[in-house]
């Protein structure tokens, strides 16, 4: 008996027949799944649960992350279901209200969402309903053209990139064909699409204004100094500074009209331009004008462009007009922490890893903060722990963090130093240290002490105190390229939140061990997927995974039993009845016995009398809870193949009361569920009815 043989897939399974129009769900796996139907019944299954869950938890199919791995989810659910069970656009979406049905009174966090749940998937199912038939058969033509039994990867790009494809389903749908994909080829195309953006990127958050050499040089030939951005450093105070030139991404203006996206270059600002990882500022320029609604900050060459328009309905403001620089520090505030926790991750990686491990890029933003580093394999849960202790460790020890600007030749001598691989760095160049004053480091740059302090060129903003960080959370860590691993982190209060989080998951999983049967069942199904798709920090995930194991291994012990004291009781109690009805001399059985919706119970028990009496046998088992009832029918396979008792048409007249149906019967013996256990007596009437018929 596997876990699809239970109460909480049935209904579902019941559900997807009845959206589809499919045959009903037999079990099969593997080769005796001939034609894939079964295999899609559990995906749509297990997809429509995973995903309502997760959704219930906040989670959202996305582009990034944990969020495409729901995107990916969803999508291989609606292929299976469109492709295999044949079911009409929307049906997906349809499947909450089970799902709700089934779990939503031990899980109310989906009754409350149930709506909305439902509308996420609707909206995703239905944009990639758009392209799913024509990505299908560009599919279908780009397999009959391989070489080799390989689909080249610029088709599985295409299926991606025009179809919305996700590549593990090209290469699901390949392997289905006998073919693999050259995710190379893939890996290839995908690179040169990235270029191509980054190439022709003319709008990036919020701001569509780039500034290229030609547009720079004009400025250089107009007298525009390049924009001292020093006061980026300076907190909490507005900073005065005159308009140089204003740009609306194809020329200059000498002023500009509210409602008109343009760049404004100042002779200075205290706004951070987007650059090391760091997320740009925003905020407002007010002037004689009005305001100015500073969108996003940009660097070209020198001159950092302020991008926004005006944030009345009128007005106009023009070149050499004075104005106030008001940066939004609050959101600033949440940056700075992120900022921070990455140096002290570098050093903590360093410490925990070795000495091979270099920055391959960050990105730092108001949420969250994202680091790329390199190291040849997965980290352990248990290192991982290490690194996220260290740098709490950091914070809790409330370490001052020190900024100086000094010649490159003077910071490349502090022993232990830490600088991007392949960044171009000014001179002078900034140093940011924690724990010891810049000054210290310079005084003795060769001190072996400097090993164990965290030291980095950067250019950034920071706090000043690691305590202003709160706490630090390492969410997850992953392979994004061969060598090259990505760590996804959060501080302050969202670090704080995880840990909550984590602590609240956990609870959940010791009280659910107190559970036991269905209860336990739906508890533990439900919370491995919550806990898969939560964030909270990486290593209680592993914790509370482990936890969630051994109570799976004791829900599938649990199941065992129950199975095989399922099939005792099924095979006594219809033999017994097959033993009675051979000494009456009569050439059929029909049993009633009592195992729930075990159909694999029920067909060994018809088996078993097939085997001992070699009379045909009917067997019924139903379930109370859902009023249902599952039917099993075997018939000696010298009566069904000449003119006697068609074992089909046998179960389908005794499905018929029973408002069910089944599948072609194979080697003289068919299953079938039936939706209305109430109309049993009728349902063995016409069964014996029947047979009495086709075998005087």
């Amino acid at each position: 008996m596997s876990n699809y043989d239970t109460d909480v897939f049935m209904p579902i399974f019941d559900a997807i027949q009845q959206a589809t129009g499919a045959r009903a769900y037999s079990g099969k796996v593997g080769t005796d799944d001939v034609d894939g139907v079964d295999m899609a019944y559990r995906v749509v299954a297990d997809h429509i649960r995973t995903l309502s869950f997760a959704i219930a938890d906040g989670s959202c199919p996305g582009n990034e992350g944990r969020e495409y791995v729901l995107r990916r989810i969803l999508r291989r659910a609606v292929r299976y279901g469109s492709e295999v069970l044949k079911a009409q656009e929307g049906f997906f979406n349809g499947l909450v209200n089970v799902v709700v049905k089934v779990m939503g009174d031990v899980f109310p966090e989906l009754k409350r969402n149930e709506e909305h749940i439902r509308e996420t998937i609707a909206a995703e199912e239905a944009s990639f309903g758009k392209t799913l038939l024509k990505g299908i058969e560009r599919f279908k033509k780009a397999a009959q053209e391989v070489e080799g039994k390989v689909l080249r990867g610029q088709d599985a790009f295409v299926l991606w990139d025009t179809y919305g494809f996700p590549l593990d389903l090209t290469q699901l749908m390949a392997e289905e064909r006998g073919l693999r994909v050259d995710v190379e080829g893939f890996d290839n195309a995908m690179d040169e699409a990235r270029e191509r953006s980054r190439n022709a990127q003319t709008k990036q958050s919020g701001g569509a204004i780039v500034m290229d050499a030609e547009a720079t040089s004009a400025l250089h030939k107009k007298g525009v100094s390049a924009t001292d951005d020093s006061f980026k450093f300076i907190w909490f105070e507005d900073h005065e500074s005159v308009i140089k030139a204003i740009y609306n991404g194809s020329e200059f203006l000498e002023s500009a009209a509210a409602a008109i996206e343009v760049g404004i270059v100042m002779e200075s600002t205290s706004f951070y331009a987007e650059q090391g990882g760091q997320i740009f500022d925003t905020g407002v320029l007010e002037g004689p004008f009005g305001s100015f609604q500073v969108c996003n900050v940009q660097i070209f060459g020198g001159f950092i462009v302020h991008i926004g328009s005006l944030t009345g309905a009128s007005g106009r403001f023009s070149v050499g007009e004075k104005v106030t620089c008001k940066v939004d520090y609050d959101r600033r505030k949440l940056i700075a922490p992120n900022h921070t926790c990455t140096h002290m991750l570098n050093f903590a990686l360093r410490e925990v890893l070795g000495n091979h491990v270099d920055q391959k890029g960050s990105i730092v933003l108001p949420e969250k903060l994202r680091f790329d580093f390199s190291h040849g394999k997965p980290v352990d849960p248990e290192l991982l722990r290490k690194i996220e202790s260290i740098v709490n460790e950091q914070i809790k020890d409330k370490l001052g963090v020190f900024a100086k600007e000094v010649t490159l030749a003077e910071a490349k001598q502090i022993n232990g130093l830490r600088a991007v691989f392949g960044e171009v760095y000014p001179d002078p160049v900034r140093v940011v240290s924690i724990g010891r004053k810049v000054e210290d480091l310079l005084a003795n740059p060769e001190n072996e002490e400097w090993l164990s302090t965290s030291a980095e060129l950067c250019g950034g903003t920071h706090i000043t105190n690691t305590q202003e960080a709160k706490a630090f959370a390492l969410l997850s860590e992953e392979g994004i390229a061969k060598g090259i691993r990505r760590i996804t982190a959060v501080t302050t209060d969202g670090a704080f939140k995880a840990m909550e989080l984590a602590r609240a998951l956990e609870q959940e999983v010791d009280e659910a061990s107190k559970a036991d049967g269905c209860l336990l069942e739906k508890k533990v199904a439900s919370l491995k997927t919550r806990v898969d798709s939560a964030l909270i920090p990486a290593a209680k995930k592993a914790d509370i995974r482990a936890k969630i194991s051994v109570l799976q291994i004791k829900v599938r012990k649990a199941q065992k039993k129950i199975a095989e004291e399922n099939m005792q009781k099924a095979v006594e109690v219809a033999t017994e009845m097959a033993e009675v009805a051979s000494s009456d001399g009569k050439a059929f059985c029909i049993s009633h016995v009592d195992v729930g919706l075990d159909a694999a119970a029920v067909r060994e028990a018809v088996l078993k009398v097939l085997e001992q009496k070699g009379i045909s046998a009917m067997v019924f088992s139903t379930d109370e809870t859902t009023n249902k009832v599952v039917v099993c029918a075997g018939v000696p396979e010298k009566l069904d193949k000449g003119k006697g008792l068609e074992v089909s048409e046998w179960l389908t007249t005794a499905l018929g009361p029973l408002k069910g149906r089944c599948g072609k019967g194979k080697g003289g013996l068919a299953t079938g569920q039936g939706t209305d256990a109430s109309h049993l007596d009728e349902a063995i009437g016409l069964a014996t009815t029947f047979a009495q018929m086709k075998l005087r």
